[in-house]
């Protein structure tokens, strides 16, 4: 078969039926995706290690950010926290800092999080188990079977949104709706076993690269949802209480209402929920970040 990046996209899977879930062109579909990372595969520095600590990184900070973003603030993180043992013993304050421009600032107290629990239940090891690794904080399913995959090259069988297009624009072609559930059987025949950390690279990249060439497969994915606008939203108001604290140490609860220009009840209500989620902490009438 030729590999040409044209046959890449219009390929659909040969002889797959959807209603008996078989998949005949196993070895074409590997061969086919496999060349095209290949030709086509992103460089990027998480791809150059299999450390389980940076490979945890990584995979958090890719939860929610571009890649483009994530390949500007992995290395700033890997450096000012380079291990497990520095992470946990990093000060709130410090990791923020090292955060800021990410966004979805959980993920970092989430990471420390995970660093402690490394540090003081695994002896500093991150366990070569997704079922384990599902039960950190932060870490779903599918963050858990990557880890698994990438630091470990586990044969694993995980979904996330780039693999999900890839197996809805080759198999579904002509579905209005595709559930999961249809996919994952794909995911578990396809996969190449002889190297997963590569297979799922390579499916990534080719998902990534069928966002950009044709109508996102992924709006006929029964689990599909726009994410909502961030300007104005919650989230905003959120990172820039814990930006002004980051610079300021301390302010009082009156003065951080004038200084976001919001509804007094509104940014109470997220103060509120900052401190119960041990971001900040509150001293006397105002807020400084969690020691």
């Amino acid at each position: 078969m030729k590999n040409s990046t044209t046959n890449v996209f219009n390929y659909h899977g040969h002889g797959y039926s959807p209603d008996t879930g078989s998949c005949p062109g196993i070895q074409d579909f590997q061969e086919l995706v496999l060349s095209y990372y290949y030709e086509h595969g992103r460089d990027m520095a998480w791809r150059h290690t299999s450390d389980p600590y940076q490979i945890l990184v990584s995979e958090i900070m890719l939860q929610q950010t571009q890649v483009e973003r994530v390949t500007i603030k992995f290395p700033e993180f890997i450096k000012a926290f380079p291990d497990f043992a520095a992470l946990a013993h990093a000060s709130l304050e410090n990791v923020l800092s090292v955060w800021q421009g990410m966004g979805y600032n959980r993920r970092a107290v989430s990471l420390q999080k995970c660093a402690v629990k490394v540090m003081t239940e695994y002896n500093g090891l991150l366990p070569a188990d997704s079922d384990i690794l599902g039960t950190f904080p932060g870490i779903g399913s599918a963050t858990a079977s990557s880890i698994g995959a990438f630091a470990f090259n586990m044969p694993v069988v995980f979904i996330e949104t780039n693999i999900r297009r890839v197996f809805i624009h080759f198999f579904f072609p002509y579905s209005a709706t595709v559930h999961d559930a249809e996919i994952l059987p794909l995911v578990e025949q396809t996969l190449y076993r002889t190297n997963p950390r590569i297979w799922y690279w390579a499916l990534m990249d080719l998902g990534s690269a069928l966002k950009k060439t044709c109508e996102n497969p992924n709006r006929r994915s029964a689990h599909y949802t726009k994410q909502s606008p961030f300007e104005g939203s919650d989230r905003e108001i959120r990172g820039s209480i814990l930006k002004i604290l980051l610079k300021e140490h301390f302010m009082e609860e009156g003065e951080l209402i004038i200084r976001l220009a919001e509804d007094h009840r509104r940014i109470t209500r997220i103060l509120r929920t900052l401190e119960s989620e041990g971001f900040i902490q509150r001293r006397g009438d105002g807020y400084c970040l969690t020691d």
